[in-house]
């Protein structure tokens, strides 16, 4: 694994070891932040980032490389957020995050409450956490941390649909490359 694009661009991320994580990969990262890029490299420039379920922190990283201003990191697991930790240092990454290490859903509750607003937010829970799509996609479909303008993009698997609308929220866009799926939602 690797930052694909950006100020970090080519640096290595820490490998997984033991942990039983499944990073987003390469191929699919760089799929994501070409779509949310559409060409134009400076499109993510001072953006605000959610990464829940981040696991190793790729795709808040590869935020950071590209130029997002803020990235806020979820993660419940301490091994994966004692990983993340040393992936940002071994960027020197020292600003422009915060890492929580707690459950999504009390994290997400702290970040509303703190009126925390996102441009981007990632989820990435275990594929067979299905319970995990429908909570979180529910809580966001009613919380301040997204604007009109917010795209929320889950990573699934193609198998699985997590499904297309969860109240206010609406998927506009649905991307299969593999085993894995992006599907990207909208306020209404």
């Amino acid at each position: 694994m690797r930052i694909i694009a950006g100020q970090y661009r080519g640096h290595p991320l820490r490998a997984l070891g033991s942990l039983k994580l499944r990073p987003t990969s390469d191929r699919l990262r760089e799929t994501l932040f070409d779509v949310l890029t559409a060409g134009n490299p400076a499109a993510l420039d001072e953006t605000a980032w959610l990464d829940l379920f981040a696991g190793t922190g790729a795709v808040g990283l590869e935020a950071l490389s590209r130029g997002a201003r803020m990235v806020y990191f979820v993660e419940s697991s301490r091994s994966a957020a004692g990983l993340l930790r040393k992936n940002l240092a071994a960027l020197g990454i020292s600003e422009g995050y915060e890492l929580q290490q707690r459950e999504a859903e009390p994290a997400l509750r702290l970040l509303d409450s703190q009126a925390v607003a996102c441009d981007y937010i990632f989820l990435d829970p275990p594929y067979n956490a299905a319970a995990a799509y429908q909570n979180v996609l529910g809580f966001l479909s009613q919380s301040r941390l997204l604007s009109p303008a917010t795209a929320v993009i889950a990573e699934h698997s193609s198998r699985v649909d997590p499904g297309a609308v969860f109240g206010s929220l609406q998927r506009y866009r649905r991307l299969d490359q593999g085993d894995a799926a992006l599907s990207f939602f909208r306020l209404a």
